[in-house]
């Protein structure tokens, strides 16, 4: 297909507009109907069908806004069955939260997105966790150079009233911290958990899970990977000796990956619940992977995960 407008991409068979500021975003998707028809050629890029039992023929009411299944005679909307959900916002304020959230590289607070929204901090809160919801990270597996660590995300008990700390969180303790354990591949993707602790046990499994066999790996000292390398290549960096590079080994890349993670964490959300912390993380690795990747790119990916994610009901985000 030849696309005559340079403006235009083709997206999985569908025409969509490309913008490079939010200026060109705004003059896009300027109403909400403009909005629906363009999350209609995502979601229904292979046909119409029934997000209820998955029936291709479905009919359409007057007005377009609604639908019908044949077979199980179930009537639905173009967000039915997605994290969008039967919510009653606008298609254009969930566009623009999407925006917000996915092109601010520390991140946006519910309170800042509210503002920019214009809807309440608790309507914000749930919509910054439902468009989460559809960041979490893919299957695929990292190769090539990749570099391991590991980060604690919690307060400081040094920052607490001496009365109030909790005793015995020296180290690498996790009474008061949750674990991040980190994976990045040297010019490459990134994958990052969070896990119950740094334990053999507990690393071994995820490197297995995230990292093709014969993969060359470098960390730092730590002993939960001391048996790694029976698997994989392995280097190690002596950080407790006050050695940080050494010719090609070093966990400089995932180190810098930490430290814009930290920023989003202490300068922008100040805290992050345990509950809710993987899918902090999730945004915080989607906008990494995607940072070389254009907006108009980024925005039709999430728009197309946001179809099939699923619903996330409010009860259950405030007790998940």
């Amino acid at each position: 297909m030849v696309l005559d407008n340079p403006f235009l991409i083709l997206y999985a068979g569908c025409m969509i507009k490309q913008f490079k500021s939010i200026a060109d975003f705004l003059a896009y998707f300027k109403d909400e109907e403009t909005c629906r028809e363009y999350f209609e050629q995502i979601r229904f890029q292979d046909g119409e069908y029934c997000p209820h039992c998955g029936n291709m023929l479905v009919y359409r009411f007057k007005g377009g806004k609604r639908f019908r299944c044949a077979s199980c005679k179930q009537d639905f909307t173009i967000k039915t069955g997605t994290v969008f959900g039967e919510s009653k916002v606008s298609m254009q304020k969930w566009f623009i939260a999407i925006y917000l959230l996915t092109t601010a590289k520390k991140g946006i607070s519910s309170i800042q997105l509210a503002k920019q929204v214009g809807v309440t901090q608790k309507t914000a809160w749930f919509m910054d966790h439902r468009i989460r919801k559809a960041l979490k990270q893919n299957q695929l597996k990292l190769f090539g150079e990749v570099e391991m660590d590991e980060t604690y995300v919690g307060g400081k008990e040094k920052n607490k009233h001496r009365a109030k700390r909790t005793k015995g969180t020296q180290g690498r303790n996790t009474k008061t911290k949750s674990v991040v354990f980190g994976m990045i591949e040297r010019k490459g993707k990134m994958k990052a958990s969070v896990v119950p602790d740094v334990k053999m046990k507990t690393l071994e499994k995820e490197i297995v899970e995230h990292i093709k066999i014969g993969t060359q790996l470098y960390t730092d000292e730590l002993l939960s990977y001391s048996k790694i390398g029976t698997l994989y290549p392995h280097e190690t960096v002596k950080h407790g000796q006050g050695e940080y590079v050494r010719e090609n080994v070093h966990s400089n890349s995932i180190e810098s990956f930490w430290a814009l993670f930290k920023r989003g964490y202490y300068g922008t959300y100040h805290t992050m619940s345990k509950k809710h912390l993987q899918r902090y993380v999730d945004e915080f690795v989607y906008r990494f992977n995607s940072r070389e990747a254009d907006l108009h790119d980024v925005f039709a990916d999430i728009v197309g995960r946001v179809t099939t994610t699923g619903k996330l009901p409010y009860k259950k985000l405030k007790t998940a």
